[in-house]
C-alpha cells in the first residue's frame, strides 16, 4: 500500500555524534599555507600531489591568456580549455606557440618529463604555467591539477594561481569506480557526467556493472530476448502499478552504439571501461528470458527485489556456449584489457539439489560445488586470454582454485586479497567495509535510503589499501583500489552523485597519492576548494556531511530546551535563534544553546565566507518535544537496519522509514512519561523486498494473535508488557494509520519499545512517528 507523503519531517534529537577533534576544525579555519609542512599541505588540490613546492608572487588568469601546445599535446590543451569555460571560467584562446615571453599557459609532451605515463610535472610562475608530461594520460593529469589550483569566482573576474612546482604521479594503477546499471538505469549523458567527475579525481577505470537479476542491460545479437525480456521488471507494490491497474514496467538498456559512445568517450578521458558479466549467481534476468540456461522447470520473472538470489546458470554445453557468446560480444564492444566475470554470491542450493547438475559435475570429474564454479571460470578465463583479454571477478573466485593469469577484487573484506596476493594472483582492494558508497554516509535524517551502517568521508579515507600481512614481492600484487556503486535504493542519478561525491575524493587521495603524505587534517581542508569546483561543474555532491544535527534535551512541561549541535566533519557551525537566516557573520557555534520554547535553531558551515551545503533548521516547541520520528528511534536490537523507501507513487517523492527488516522494532529511550495518558503511533505498510538466501533465518518476527497483527508496547524491549492493541485491516486514504495506545500502568519513564506482530512478508507494519499525549 503506497504511503502517501502527508507528515512533516523532524530531526533526530538523540544518538549523535560529538564533533569531531579541535585538531580538524582548526585545520578547516587556518589558511592552508599554515596546516603543517607536508606536501600535501602546499596545494589545495585532491588527490594531493607527491611533490609540491611553493613559489614566490602569483599567476593571473583572464580572457588574454593565451593557451599554447605543440601538435602532440593539443588534446589536453584543449581539455583544459573546454573545462575551464565550462566550469565558469574564461574561455581562453589556444595556438601551437610554446616559446616566448607573453603571460600564457603551456602543455609540453616531453619524453624526459616523468618517468611514468601518467607522471607529470606542473610549474607555475608569475608569467607562466607549465605543464609537462612524457605520456598524454600524463598531460591529461596536469591539466586536471592546474584546472583545480584556479580558484572559482565570478565569471570575468581574473583568477589567481599561486606559484607552485609539482611532479606527481599515481601511487596505483588501478584507480576504480564502479556503478551499477543493472538495478537502476542511468542515462548516457548521466554516465558521461560521472565520467567527467572520474577524471577530474584522477580515476582511470570504470567499472561498469551491466547485469544482474534485476535487469539485464547490454545486447547480444545472437540472444535478444536479453533485452527484450531480460531488460524490464515490474516493480514490486505500486510503483509497479499503472493509472488503470496494468503492471507498469521498469524498462532500459544500452544500444551498442551508446555502449561504444561511452567507451570512446572514457577513452579520451584516459578511463578504461571494464564490463562487469555475472556468472554463476546474479541471473534471474537472463533466465527469465532463456529457461534453458536456469536450474529450475518453472519460468522466473526479472527480479523486482533486492538481496541475494538463489537463481544460478547451469553448466550445461550449451549454457557455456550462450556465455561463450555474450563473452565475444563483450569483447567486440569493449576494447579494454579486463572483463568482470562476477563469481560472487552464488548460492549453491539449486546445483546441490539438481540430479542432472550432480550428473554433469560427475562426468567433469567435479567433486563439489565450489570446484564446479571453478571449473567455469576457468573456462571462460580460457576463452578470454585466446582473445587477449584478462578476466577479473569477485573474491569468491578464489573459492575451487583460480587460473593463474586471473585479477582478484577483493569485497568481503581485505581476507580475500591477502590470499591472492599470496598465490601471486594481482588484486583489486573494495572491500564492503570502506569502499561501498550505497551505504549511509551520515546519521542524519536527511539521507537518502541506503544500506545498513555508515561509511563517512573519514573511513573511505582511513583504508589502507596494502596489508601489512603481505611482504614486500606479496604487495607488488596490490595493483589498485576501487569504490563501488550498487544502486538498489538509487533510483535517480541525483542520489547516485548523493551516494558517490564526495566520499569519491578521499577514495581518490588514496588510489594516487603517497601513503606517507596522507593527512586526515588537511584533506578536510582542502576539501572545501574541491566542493567549489563540483559546485561550477553542477556535481549535485551530497550536503548531508556539512550540515548541522541536533540534539535536543528537555522538559516540555517546563518550557526549556537545550540544543547541541554538531557537524559530522567537524567544520565550524555558525547559527540564528531569531528566525533569520545563517550568514557568514552569525555567531559561531562553541557550547549548547539554552533555549526558552518556542524557539527555531538555523545553523551552517561557512568556510571563507561560502556556503557548503544548505542551512538546516529545528523548530522547538512543547509539542516537538512529545513527538519522535522513526530517525529519531533506536532499533532493539539493529540487526539489519536499512533505510526503506516507500513503493509508490511511481513517479516523485516517496516516503523513508528506518526499519531493522531481521527484527522490526523501534524503542524511544527514557521517555519522561509524567502526565502521559496515552501514545499514539502513525504507521504504515511497506512490501518486504528481499530475498535473503541463507539469512532467511535470521529474519525474525513474533506470531500474531489477530488477523492483521498487533501493536505491542513494552517497558524495555524484553520488559514488561504496556499495552497491546489490534491493527486495522485497512489503511486510511494517505497510506497511514492512527493508533492510539492507552498507557494506564505506565511509570514515571520508560524505554517505550514498539513492534508489531505478524509475518513480515508479503508486507511489514513500519513505525512513521511516535507521539506522547497528555
Amino acid at each position: 500500500m503506497t504511503m502517501r507523503l502527508a507528515r512533516r519531517r523532524t530531526w533526530r534529537t538523540d544518538s549523535m555524534r560529538c564533533p569531531r577533534s579541535t585538531r580538524w576544525l582548526l585545520a578547516a579555519l587556518l589558511p592552508l599555507a599554515l596546516l603543517s609542512t607536508t606536501q600535501a599541505a602546499t596545494t589545495p588540490l585532491i588527490p594531493a600531489p607527491a611533490h609540491a613546492q611553493a613559489g614566490e608572487g602569483q599567476f593571473l588568469l583572464d580572457a588574454q591568456v593565451r593557451v599554447g601546445a605543440g601538435p602532440d599535446a593539443q588534446a589536453a590543451a584543449a581539455q583544459f580549455v573546454a573545462l575551464l569555460a565550462r566550469s565558469g571560467g574564461p574561455q581562453l584562446a589556444q595556438d601551437g606557440k610554446t616559446g616566448g615571453k607573453d603571460k600564457r599557459i603551456v602543455f609540453v609532451l616531453d619524453r624526459k618529463a616523468a618517468s611514468t605515463p601518467e607522471g607529470y610535472t606542473l610549474e607555475v610562475t608569475p608569467q607562466r604555467a607549465t605543464v609537462r608530461a612524457a605520456d598524454p594520460r600524463g598531460l591529461f593529469y596536469g591539466a586536471m591539477s592546474l584546472w583545480q589550483l584556479i580558484p572559482t569566482g565570478e565569471a570575468g573576474q581574473p583568477r589567481p594561481i599561486a606559484a607552485v612546482k609539482i611532479e606527481d604521479a599515481p601511487r596505483f594503477a588501478w584507480r576504480g569506480l564502479m556503478l551499477d546499471s543493472a538495478r537502476h538505469f542511468q542515462q548516457v549523458d548521466e554516465i558521461k557526467a560521472l565520467l567527467d567527475a572520474m577524471a577530474v579525481h584522477k580515476l582511470n577505470t570504470f567499472h561498469w556493472h551491466l547485469v544482474d537479476d534485476q535487469g539485464w542491460r547490454m545486447p547480444v545479437d545472437k540472444y535478444p530476448k536479453l533485452i527484450e525480456v531480460g531488460s524490464c521488471r515490474v516493480p514490486a507494490g505500486d510503483a509497479g502499478k499503472a493509472a488503470d491497474g496494468s503492471p507498469a514496467t521498469y524498462c532500459g538498456y544500452y544500444t551498442h552504439a551508446q555502449i561504444r559512445e561511452v567507451v570512446a568517450y572514457a577513452a579520451k578521458l584516459h578511463i578504461e571501461v571494464v564490463p562487469e558479466i555475472d556468472i554463476p549467481g546474479h541471473a534471474t534476468a537472463a533466465i527469465a528470458a532463456y529457461p534453458q540456461l536456469g536450474m529450475l522447470d518453472t519460468p522466473l520473472k526479472v527480479g523486482n527485489e533486492w538481496g541475494v538470489y538463489p537463481n544460478l546458470f547451469n553448466a550445461d554445453e550449451p549454457t557455456m556456449q550462450f556465455i561463450e557468446d555474450v563473452l565475444a560480444q563483450v569483447i567486440d564492444l569493449f576494447p579494454g584489457r579486463y572483463v568482470h566475470v562476477g563469481g560472487d554470491e552464488a548460492v549453491k542450493d539449486q546445483w546441490q539439489a539438481s540430479p542432472k547438475m550432480q550428473a554433469r559435475m560427475r562426468a567433469l570429474g567435479v567433486n563439489n560445488e565450489m570446484e564446479m564454479q571453478s571449473w567455469m571460470i576457468k573456462r571462460m578465463e580460457r576463452f578470454l586470454v585466446a582473445h587477449q583479454r584478462r578476466l577479473i571477478g569477485w573474491d569468491e573466485i578464489l573459492e575451487g582454485g583460480l587460473p593463474p593469469e586471473a585479477t582478484v577484487m577483493s569485497w568481503r573484506g581485505i581476507e580475500g586479497g591477502i590470499d591472492a596476493a599470496r598465490q601471486g594472483h594481482d588484486v583489486v582492494m573494495s572491500p564492503v567495509t570502506h569502499l561501498y558508497l550505497d551505504y549511509l554516509q551520515t546519521r542524519s535524517p536527511d539521507e537518502p535510503p541506503g544500506r545498513p551502517a555508515t561509511i563517512d568521508l573519514e573511513k573511505v579515507y582511513g583504508f589502507e589499501p596494502v596489508p601489512s600481512a603481505l611482504d614486500a614481492q606479496q604487495r607488488t600484487h596490490i595493483i589498485g583500489v576501487q569504490a563501488n556503486t550498487f544502486t538498489e535504493h538509487m533510483r535517480s542519478f541525483a542520489r547516485v552523485q548523493h551516494a558517490i561525491f564526495p566520499r569519491l575524493a578521499a577514495l581518490a587521495e588514496t588510489a594516487w597519492s603517497p601513503q606517507a603524505d596522507k593527512d586526515y587534517a588537511s584533506f578536510l581542508a582542502r576539501l572545501p576548494a574541491l566542493l567549489a569546483h563540483y559546485r561550477a561543474l553542477g556535481i549535485d555532491y551530497a550536503a548531508t556531511p556539512f550540515q548541522a544535527q541536533f540534539t535536543v534535551q528537555g522538559d516540555a512541561r517546563a518550557g526549556k530546551a537545550t540544543v547541541q549541535l554538531s557537524e559530522p566533519l567537524g567544520y565550524p557551525l555558525r547559527y540564528t535563534t531569531d528566525g533569520s537566516a545563517p550568514t557568514a557573520a552569525s555567531p559561531l557555534y562553541s557550547a549548547p544553546l539554552a533555549l526558552t520554547l518556542p524557539a527555531t535553531v538555523q545553523a551552517q558551515v561557512f568556510i571563507e565566507g561560502q556556503a557548503l551545503a544548505p542551512a538546516t533548521s529545528r523548530a522547538l516547541s512543547a509539542a516537538s518535544l512529545r513527538t519522535r520520528s522513526d530517525e529519531e528511534l533506536a532499533m532493539c536490537t539493529n540487526q539489519l537496519m536499512l533505510r526503506l523507501e516507500d513503493d509508490g507513487p511511481r513517479e516523485g517523492p516517496r516516503e523513508i522509514f528506518n526499519v531493522d527488516i531481521f527484527n522490526p522494532c523501534w524503542t524511544w529511550k527514557q521517555a519522561d512519561l509524567r502526565q502521559i495518558r496515552s501514545l499514539r503511533i502513525r504507521a504504515g505498510r511497506l512490501p518486504y523486498l528481499f530475498q535473503l538466501a541463507h539469512d532467511e533465518s535470521h529474519r525474525g518476527f513474533k506470531p500474531a494473535s489477530t488477523a492483521h497483527g498487533e501493536l505491542v508496547v513494552r517497558n524495555g524491549c524484553e520488559g514488561p508488557t504496556l499495552a497491546t492493541v489490534p491493527m486495522p485491516g485497512k489503511l486510511d486514504p494517505d497510506g497511514f494509520v492512527d493508533i492510539t495506545v492507552p498507557l494506564k500502568r505506565a511509570p514515571a519513564q520508560a524505554d517505550l519499545c514498539v513492534w508489531f506482530t505478524g509475518d513480515t512478508r508479503p508486507e511489514m507494519w513500519v513505525l512513521d512517528r511516535m507521539t506522547l499525549e497528555e
